[in-house]
């Protein structure tokens, strides 16, 4: 493998996975691995943030998939007059894991599989800054969520809905252990999430490539940046009523007992303080993706970079004052509901203008209607539809009406598929030639857009309207003497949204099928198949372990695209003066002399095993917890003792004229 050296012109970080006690310019050292670089011990080990990533991703897709049967399953339970697919006990179970399953599970760890990929690259880094917390943070992931899963085995699953209200989640009323599962699972990739979210702010912050400057980094970059602070202080919130809830169910303690004095309507407080600033946790990564895809396949500049970076940052912001318009019917009195009516209102604010840029881009483009670009169109739609259903909630006597029926069902799906899912779906099919080095079927990726809009608005469209006739969430069937008549028959409309989650359904699956078809292919995309505008396509496809051969200066937002063309600021015209090769050749021209990369590492996963015991012993024999602890002791200090790299050695190449002293330099490096 070929060595290179880093250019002394990025900070070095303490415990940031650059070498201590080394000059900038040796930061990155010795590429030297002490396992195969192939094969799945470079997987199982690694903490390259760009496996990692595409770890994310595909065990977010498999959760996908478990939490799309379990919406089928609920949707078959309501497909016909007295639904017998499901038990009452089961059907609860049910909505409750699809919908974590989907939060927790699918969404938030996509999200940051794309922002472990993307962000090093389009930053112009090396690595993140901590690669083994990185590694850390993933591996809690997926023991949590396989922890969470394995209470389906373990005497049944949680059965008191996403948002686990009490007093109806404790023991009295759900004796099983599906809760304590629930609680525990959410508390470890709770962890994860907070991990990655310190990584990756400390990444963006401190190792941008020269020039960069905040104003200069691309948009999706940005709005990691907004969700990364969001999970830093929401995570902590939720955390704290998880750990209340562990601490009532299972050691009997009363935080929510109102014969003990307390007020379980704290619980709602505490739940959505941290609940709705993950819609935005969850949506924002999906505006990133969008505002990325729009400019390439419009052929001119996002409209407005700077009003788009800071709606974002609002959107982050007054996320965190709108919570109690999920609280309306519970009692709290005339001021706080006015307050947080106002609120509500303000909050569609600094969407909008998210919206209005988008279209402004797309305005007297030249676009190119790919994959792509149909599915962020498709966000633009259906997340306004979701956006404008959500502000209907800002007035209170109609959000008392909607509480608790189908008409909330209805938006919060059309915010979060309509916006984060079709968002990741635009994300695949742009990046997936970066990633994978072959482009996704254009053919039937638009059959995989069309039938997924269609299946998507025929599954939540009609919900609206039996939301407004009054059917609440959570019933498990409905009767013909309660269906109704014309335009207003339940029956007519839950069969039809039944059978747009089946339609729904197979538009994932055409996805899957092009994921094989593609994979089977020889063909290998063009490096610059989209003549895209940032930093990640300044890289081989896929990108090597070490990223840039020298890493690039920046001298202005869209360096790639800048590096392409230059543009006659008297005519606006742009003459084409390099090709993607071209700039990729001159960068290799130009290569280092010697870097350090992290090496690969087994004790963030031995870590993050630890957890998940620790939980079964908490419900099931607490000498679990003594050996999850004592597991967590011994993986923390070996971390620690344990070297960057496989020796202390770090060898420039034989008879490369760019190594700065022809011989070995003795440096050792200790990685987080």
């Amino acid at each position: 493998m070929t060595i290179i050296e880093r250019p002394s012109l990025t900070p070095v970080v303490a415990g940031s996975g650059v070498s201590v006690g080394v000059k900038p310019s040796q930061a990155y050292g010795s590429l030297r691995r002490p396992v195969s670089s192939t094969g799945w011990r470079s997987w199982v080990f690694t903490v390259d943030h760009k496996k990692l990533g595409i770890m994310y991703g595909a065990v977010a897709m498999f959760f996908f998939l478990v939490g799309g049967v379990e919406a089928l399953l609920i949707r078959a339970q309501l497909a016909g007059p007295n639904g017998t697919v499901l038990s009452a006990g089961l059907y609860n179970e049910m909505f409750t894991m699809h919908a974590t399953t989907m939060v927790f599970l699918f969404v938030m760890p996509m999200a940051a599989g794309f922002a472990n990929y993307l962000v090093p690259l389009q930053i112009g880094a090396r690595d993140v800054a901590f690669p083994r917390m990185n590694a850390f943070g993933f591996w809690c992931f997926l023991f949590g969520g396989i922890f969470l899963n394995t209470s389906w085995v373990l005497g049944g699953a949680a059965d008191g809905g996403w948002f686990m209200y009490q007093p109806n989640a404790n023991a009295l009323f759900s004796p099983s252990h599906g809760i304590d599962f629930w609680g525990l699972g959410l508390q470890i990739t709770g962890i994860a999430s907070l991990t990655g979210a310190l990584n990756l702010i400390v990444t963006i912050l401190n190792m941008r490539a020269p020039g960069m400057k905040l104003m200069k980094m691309p948009i999706f970059t940005w709005m990691i940046l907004v969700v990364q602070f969001l999970l830093v202080f929401a995570i902590p919130v939720i955390t704290v009523a998880l750990f209340l809830l562990m601490f009532q169910r299972a050691f009997g303690a009363t935080f929510f007992d109102v014969g003990a004095g307390a007020d379980p309507l704290l619980w709602q407080h505490l739940f959505w303080i941290f609940g709705h600033p993950e819609v935005y946790i969850l949506v924002l990564p999906s505006f990133g993706i969008v505002s990325e895809v729009l400019p390439v396949f419009s052929r001119k500049p996002l409209f407005g970079y700077r009003f788009v970076v800071f709606s974002g940052a609002a959107i982050g912001f007054t996320g965190w004052g709108v919570w109690a318009h999920h609280m309306f019917a519970s009692g709290l009195g005339p001021v706080s509901v006015a307050v947080f009516s106002m609120s509500t209102m303000l909050i569609a604010i600094p969407t909008g203008v998210k919206i209005v840029n988008w279209t402004l881009t797309l305005w007297g483009g030249k676009l190119w209607f790919t994959t792509a670009m149909m599915f962020a169109i498709g966000l633009i739609v259906e997340f306004t539809i979701g956006g404008l259903s959500g502000v209907t909630h800002a007035v209170a006597p109609s959000d008392t009406q909607q509480t608790d029926t189908y008409y909330i069902v209805a938006h919060f799906h059309y915010v979060i598929f309509g916006g984060a899912v079709l968002g990741i779906f635009s994300g695949f099919y742009y990046w997936w030639p970066k990633i994978f080095g072959k482009r996704l079927s254009e053919k039937i990726g638009k059959w995989n857009f069309w039938v997924t809009i269609i299946g998507m608005n025929l599954t939540f469209g009609p919900m609206h309207i039996i939301g407004l006739q009054g059917q609440p969430r959570r019933m498990m069937n409905w009767t013909e003497a309660r269906a109704g008549e014309g335009f207003f028959n339940l029956g007519f409309w839950n069969r039809v949204s039944s059978s747009g989650a089946f339609i729904l359904a197979c538009g994932v699956g055409l996805f899957l099928i092009n994921v094989i078809v593609t994979t089977r292919k020889a063909e290998k995309a063009p490096l610059d198949p989209w003549d895209a505008r940032s930093l990640e396509w300044m890289t081989s496809s896929p990108p090597k372990e070490h990223n840039f051969d020298s890493i690039p200066v920046v001298h202005s937002l869209d360096e790639f695209f800048h590096r392409k063309y230059e543009e006659n600021h008297e005519t606006g015209e742009l003459t084409k003066v390099a090709t993607a090769e071209e700039v990729l050749a001159d960068l290799e021209a130009h290569a280092d002399a010697h870097i350090h990369m992290p090496s690969p590492s087994y004790w963030p996963i031995v870590l993050a095993l630890a957890l998940p015991i620790m939980g079964y012993g908490i419900i099931f024999s607490r000498i679990l917890i003594v050996v999850g602890g004592l597991l967590v002791l011994l993986s923390m200090f070996a971390w620690t003792l344990e070297p960057s790299v496989a020796d202390d050695t770090d060898y420039d190449p034989p008879g490369d004229p760019r190594a700065d002293d022809g011989g070995p330099t003795k440096e050792l490096a200790t990685h987080v």
